[in-house]
């Protein structure tokens, strides 16, 4: 889990979204972290220290001086987390931060703090677009700091517009990437997720059980180590991952086009999609009314992606994936040898903990130099890992060997 044993440091100040900041310390607790919640004077007037002192189990540190303050601990709190996030981060904390100022705890602590800061801002529309708050924004950045842009909809107000406190996911997402390793940053990663649909008339259409799961969370994880990820999925009802470009499409045929007219701009593809192996020969134009006992639909061959590409492969590391219901291993390593696959993800979906539709997996990864690695049963995130540190292993360095 990317929290576990983390030592964040959540900094919340005095904005009516400061309620949120609750649920994103229930949320890293939730996930492993140890959390330690640093309040502006503003802060405790939308909620008490004694709320997050019960979801983190940590005292709350609010003031510098007088009673519950600790020796240093503007110094210290900064420089022994592993990173700080800001939410809500106000119009006025902007400012000060902007500006080197440090007239309480939370803003000391971040003049002190040589951790990777995550700032997310949430204030009134007007505020956010205001010229100075915006110049704020990109000094900070500038630095070196990461600023989320905050969302568009109604604000407590009652104005609409930009404003809003990035949704708990976003900056979770956000967060787990300021503390991942980097290892693939600066590569150009294509990952196919999710089912397609084969028409048969208006209303239906041949599937499979893919829910799309697995292939997200590898585009997520690519992100979150750094990469430029774009997700081509089937149907899916999942959010995109923060910061990968998502396509959509339906059919195997559309798949196809799609992957092929990225394929030459990116250094791996991660072909997670389940795609349909057939489609029907002709798609009703009107839908196919109830009549004999029997009714046969003929099948056409979609066309098999990966084999279309191996023609068109140059330096890219190419990865295929095999849900099957028996012969796990002879069966992927014949799809390897078959499609001239660099590494192959294995698994049998005939289990209710693995495979389709599930938050868990067990795999086994497969490669060309008697690589094999049993993987136990593990979260999907957490195969995503374990899949992106073989794809690493086997890309070039940066710079030296990019396809065209």
């Amino acid at each position: 889990m990317v929290f576990a044993d983390r030592r964040i440091l959540l900094g919340v100040s005095g904005g009516i979204a400061a309620y949120k900041a609750a649920e994103l310390a229930r949320r890293l607790v939730s996930g492993g972290a140890k959390v330690k919640v640093v309040m502006t004077r503003s802060a405790q007037e939308f909620v008490t220290p004694l709320t997050f002192q019960v979801l983190t189990g940590e005292k709350v540190a609010t003031t510098m001086f007088g009673p519950g303050s600790e020796p240093l601990e503007h110094v210290a709190l900064g420089q022994e987390a592993d990173a700080i996030v800001l939410a809500p981060a106000t119009a006025n904390l902007l400012g000060k931060m902007a500006s080197g100022l440090g007239d309480d705890l939370l803003t000391t602590i971040l003049l002190a703090a040589n951790k990777p800061i995550l700032v997310c801002p949430a204030m009134n529309c007007e505020m956010w677009a205001n010229p100075a708050v915006q110049e704020n924004a990109a000094r900070l950045q500038d630095r070196g700091l990461t600023v989320l842009t905050p969302e568009a909809g109604e604000l407590a107000c009652g104005a609409v517009g930009y404003g809003r406190l990035p949704e708990v996911e976003t900056i979770l997402e956000a967060l787990a990437r300021l503390i991942s390793p980097q290892d693939l940053a600066g590569r150009r990663i294509l990952v196919t997720a999710g089912p397609t649909h084969e028409d048969l008339d208006p209303v239906r259409f041949l599937t499979n059980r893919s829910s799309g799961k697995q292939g997200y969370a590898l585009a997520k994880v690519a992100r979150r180590r750094g990469a430029q990820v774009y997700l081509i999925s089937g149907p899916s009802n999942l959010p995109a991952p923060y910061g990968v470009e998502r396509l959509m499409v339906r059919s195997a045929r559309e798949m196809l086009d799609a992957v092929l007219a990225r394929f030459s701009q990116t250094e791996a593809l991660l072909m997670a999609a389940a795609v349909g192996d057939y489609h029907p020969t002709c798609c009703d134009e009107h839908k196919i009314k109830r009549g004999p006992v029997e009714l046969t639909a003929h099948l056409t061959q979609n066309p098999d992606i990966l084999r279309t590409l191996a023609p068109l492969k140059k330096k890219q590391v190419v990865v295929g994936f095999a849900a099957e219901t028996r012969d796990l291993e002879a069966a992927a390593r014949k799809k390897l040898q078959d499609k001239g696959l660099d590494l192959i993800v294995a698994n049998e979906v005939n289990r209710v903990d693995s495979g389709f539709a599930v938050d868990t997996n067990e795999v086994t990864i497969i490669g060309k130099k008697k690589l094999l690695v049993h993987l136990p049963l593990l979260s999907k995130e957490e195969v995503a890992d374990k899949v992106l540190d073989q794809v690493s292993a086997l890309l070039p360095p940066v710079g030296k060997g990019k396809s065209a």
